[in-house]
């Protein structure tokens, strides 16, 4: 129980950036604060508290890198699926590009801080790791299937498979109190996936966007999405285990 509470402690604090996004996210949907409109008001928390994490050394800038890489990625996907009426962001704001407000692609961030924050908690490591290029180029097909699958047939269950065989033996080895823990890593896929569906359901919930079905009230968000979001996981945790590989292997 003891090395339960470690490895709960340990997430918890590798989760503080979501974590201030969603309390933003509620607080602002209780709380009007005049002279400045919802969605601004979150993206100027959301910069401040990446300000605080970098100067109190929560984070570094190794990992700041990695966190702008996926604030663009995911700023990208909002704006191409907003267009296409996945979603939408109904509240009016000034720090809006095509109906897409600019803390969105925060909530990319906050995935690649919480993997790049637990990773060095945890001193991750990874044994049988596949070619890099191949996990490039697996990266690369799962998120543009994203924006294809409006148009052509849709590869998810394909491109999953292919993860499952591509990374079927490899194993993710971390640390709680010295103590040495493995676990294959897509059943680590797996469970970030479900529990950022759960998180996502929170979103919502709080106003953060809106699917078609819940213009009018809430509602739970599909499970399908947890495949969406067991993907886009995929993608997060291959992109920085491809920087910090070729770090190593630069060192």
């Amino acid at each position: 129980m003891r090395q339960l509470w470690r490895f709960g402690l340990e997430q918890a604090k590798s989760c503080v950036f979501a974590v201030v996004i969603f309390s933003t996210l509620a607080l602002t949907q209780l709380i009007e604060v005049p002279f400045i409109q919802r969605y601004d008001l979150i993206l100027f928390i959301c910069i401040i508290t990446q300000i605080l994490m970098l100067v109190s050394k929560l984070e570094t800038w190794d990992e700041l890198k990695v966190i702008c890489v996926f604030h663009l990625i995911g700023l990208a996907l909002e704006i191409y699926k907003v267009h296409m009426g996945s979603w939408s962001y109904p509240e009016e704001a000034i720090t809006k590009i095509f109906g897409v407000p600019l803390y969105s692609g925060f909530m990319y961030a906050s995935v690649a801080s919480y993997l790049c924050q637990a990773w060095r908690r945890l001193d991750v490591n990874l044994e049988k790791w596949p070619p890099t290029w191949t996990v490039a180029l697996l990266s690369g097909a799962i998120y543009f299937n994203f924006f294809t699958h409006h148009f052509i047939y849709d590869f998810r269950w394909l491109l999953k498979i292919a993860t499952v065989l591509l990374f079927f033996q490899t194993i993710v080895y971390f640390k709680v109190n010295y103590r040495t823990y493995k676990m294959p890593v897509v059943l680590s896929f797996v469970l970030i996936g479900f529990f950022i569906w759960i998180a996502e359901n929170i979103a919502t919930f709080f106003g953060a966007w809106q699917y078609p079905g819940q213009s009018e009230t809430w509602e739970l968000v599909h499970f399908s999405k947890i495949s969406s979001w067991l993907l886009l996981v995929i993608v997060s945790f291959l992109i920085v285990a491809m920087l910090k590989h070729i770090k190593e292997k630069s060192a």
